[in-house]
């Protein structure tokens, strides 16, 4: 592991909360995105 070094600055139990919140923010903001920027994208989701 490369970064192993990270968690001598960051704790775990703080950091990976972190990341994975911020992984799934990421994925909300480009859904919607796609939503409001393209008709097929609502259409799907409608069915």
């Amino acid at each position: 592991m490369n970064q192993g070094r990270i968690w001598c600055v960051v704790k775990p139990t703080v950091g990976l909360p972190l990341f994975l919140g911020s992984v799934a923010a990421i994925s909300l903001l480009v859904h919607f995105a796609i939503l409001n920027n393209t008709q097929w994208f609502a259409a799907f989701w409608g069915g």
